[in-house]
């Protein structure tokens, strides 16, 4: 017997951030959209706790125990009194350490599938605490759709989103998110960080649908892109291919260095990811829509 789960990305399409913590962390309003890009990973009795990796960036992805899905296997064993005997398959498509919580997604996964493999029948709330303790990103994967997180990201408020469309153009390499962070802090030494609050008029625009309406105020909602673009320069160049080739707005996706833009519609998709491929200022390309359901079992 095995559990499959499938899980999805997340663009942040406001990412305000606010002066580091005592603690090392960042306040955060964060409004999630998870998409339509998923990883699967699948759970099966084991001697012991093993994990196995595929897809496109595998060679990246560790497969020791501080893989995220291993550490949600080891900490749900440990609070059921069992042992982590299990294997953990990772059928990978989300860029690794591009920003779009692809080892958050994995964690969140591995969660769930665990629980149905060991009939744990864990509280909704009880796996939630879990994922908040894995990552600031891991609840959301979770959940999935369109949230706003506070805190360090972690504390969830739903949010109403309309359908979306996305082109996501993955970078060479990845970029450490703790680096990231450590470069805003750098950028922004001095300077009075303001509170985060999500902004209004962002989140009217994602109820209402309109892609015109959300393209409008995405211009500086990430509050990270400043330090992503100090370390990695050439994403400016990534950025002006894609609105140059018709995308309605760019940004960078959370810490990067995966960059996302907004387009009108699937055949505009098409378009912008065919002239980011042929700019080379990319890897790869990846069309995808929002909102997207949070971590599934799948039959």
């Amino acid at each position: 017997m095995s559990v499959t789960v499938r899980v999805p990305a997340k663009v942040n399409v406001q990412l305000a951030v606010g002066a580091a913590r005592p603690d090392g962390f960042h306040d955060l309003a964060n409004v999630f959209l998870a998409v339509s890009l998923f990883d699967e990973v699948t759970a099966a009795p084991a001697a012991e706790l093993t994990v196995t990796c595929e897809g496109p960036d595998r060679d990246q992805v560790p497969l020791d125990r501080s893989n995220l899905a291993a550490r949600a296997a080891e900490t749900l064993a440990a609070r059921a009194g069992i042992e982590p005997a299990v294997h953990l398959h990772i059928a990978k498509n989300i860029p690794v350490a591009g920003g779009m919580a692809g080892g958050s997604a994995d964690g969140a996964a591995a969660l769930l599938a665990c629980d149905r493999l060991w009939g744990l029948d864990t509280p909704r709330e009880e796996l939630l605490a879990i994922c908040a303790e894995l990552g600031s990103d891991v609840p959301f994967s979770l959940v999935g759709g369109a949230a706003l997180g506070t805190g360090r990201g972690e504390f969830l408020t739903p949010v109403a989103a309309g359908e979306f469309h996305w082109v996501f153009a993955v970078a060479e390499g990845g970029l450490s998110t703790p680096a990231v962070f450590r470069e805003f802090d750098r950028l922004t030494a001095g300077t009075d960080v303001p509170e985060p609050q999500a902004s209004p008029a962002l989140l009217a625009a994602l109820a209402s649908g309109d892609a015109d309406a959300l393209a409008a105020v995405l211009a500086g909602s990430n509050g990270l892109q400043p330090a992503a673009l100090s370390l990695r320069p050439q994403l400016a160049d990534t950025l002006a291919a894609g609105t140059d080739a018709g995308a309605l707005a760019g940004l960078v996706s959370g810490s990067g260095p995966t960059t996302a833009f907004l387009v009108r519609d699937p055949e505009s998709a098409a378009k912008v990811a065919a002239a980011l491929e042929a700019s080379g200022t990319c890897r790869a390309t990846r069309v995808t829509s929002s909102p997207a359901p949070g971590a599934t079992v799948l039959p």
